[in-house]
């Protein structure tokens, strides 16, 4: 509400103005250039002062305008919010910002309704912020209905004085006890590209990880975890111990994993983003583990160590 409020505030400082016209008329120069410069350093002030202590409701305020220029197909305030970096994923794999202005542009979509529940927010670093929420949603596109609910998750990093969405990824909410979606089958393969420094190390953590959940080392999959790690997916959210139960817990045969198509991101200077395909095979107390994955893993230095502070897995 606090968005609304201000522009409110801004209406009502308009209406005065013009009221009182000729007594800003005889107002002097120098009493002018004060009054313009004091609203200027307050402005500049309550900027730099909301990019450096984000709250929940200060992402959540950017974000609901996010879903409102979804749902009145306004690509021009989309790119307004997203960052230059921004990734998120699709039914048909990465979308960088200028694909996913373009499709919010000319999308053949329908938006009747969406609400959220059960925000959380959370740090990675000093600079990157995540809201993770359910969303229940009336939409069609392409006559297609939409899923609902989805557990959602959105990224923003710190870029001077402003938040800029740097990711964005949603999965239709399931039961514990659910089958996991069948393997995507038919994928066109990317060529391969000999990955950067960064991602090359963020991919050696991701490794140690999947390699400790396979040999079921509880140690090794502690040991790539911040201290604040939180796994997240359609069930929703696990805290770093139930994560740890989640994953070292059940009984588990013929586990195995490939990597394809890894990418990172530095997102500040203590944090960054790697995203992958995950593509995997076994059971886990007698379900099927989940066959083919998105994966975006988010890191946060810790000492001189690159922690997995935020992971989130999705069918594609």
């Amino acid at each position: 509400m606090s968005y609304f409020r201000s522009l409110l505030l801004v209406a009502a400082v308009a209406v005065i103005s013009t009221a009182c016209g000729s007594a800003v008329e005889n107002t002097s120069a120098n009493s002018k250039a004060a009054a313009n410069a004091n609203t200027t350093t307050a402005a500049n002030a309550a900027a730099t002062a909301a990019a450096a202590a984000p709250s929940k409701d200060t992402i959540a305020v950017i974000e609901k305008s996010g879903w409102e220029a979804w749902k009145n197909r306004d690509g021009k305030v989309q790119a307004e919010i997203l960052s230059d970096r921004y990734i998120g994923f699709t039914p048909t794999g990465r979308a960088t910002k200028a694909a996913s202005v373009e499709a919010m542009s000319k999308q053949n979509c329908k938006v009747n309704s969406y609400s959220w529940s059960d925000e959380q927010f959370k740090m990675i670093g000093s600079d990157v912020a995540v809201l993770t929420f359910k969303a229940d949603q009336d939409y069609t596109c392409d006559g297609k209905k939409g899923d609902t609910p989805t557990w959602s998750a959105t990224v923003y990093v710190r870029e001077g004085d402003k938040w800029k969405n740097v990711f964005y990824g949603e999965t239709k909410a399931v039961d514990a006890k659910a089958p996991p979606a069948k393997a995507k089958t038919g994928e066109a393969k990317a060529a391969e590209t000999k990955p950067d420094d960064l991602t090359t190390t963020l991919m050696a953590i991701e490794t140690k990880g999947w390699d400790a959940w396979k040999t079921r080392d509880v140690k090794g999959v502690e040991d790539v975890m911040a201290k604040d790690f939180m796994y997240f997916s359609g069930r929703g959210r696990l805290e770093r111990a139930d994560a740890i139960k989640n994953w070292a817990e059940p009984k588990c045969t013929g586990l195995g994993y490939s990597f394809a198509e890894p990418a990172g991101i530095q997102l500040s200077k203590d944090a960054a983003l790697v995203t992958y395909k995950a593509n995997v095979t076994g059971t886990c107390d007698g379900i099927a583990v989940a066959p083919t994955l998105w994966v975006a893993s988010f890191d946060v230095k810790e000492g001189d160590a690159w922690k997995n502070a935020f992971y989130m897995d999705l069918p594609r």
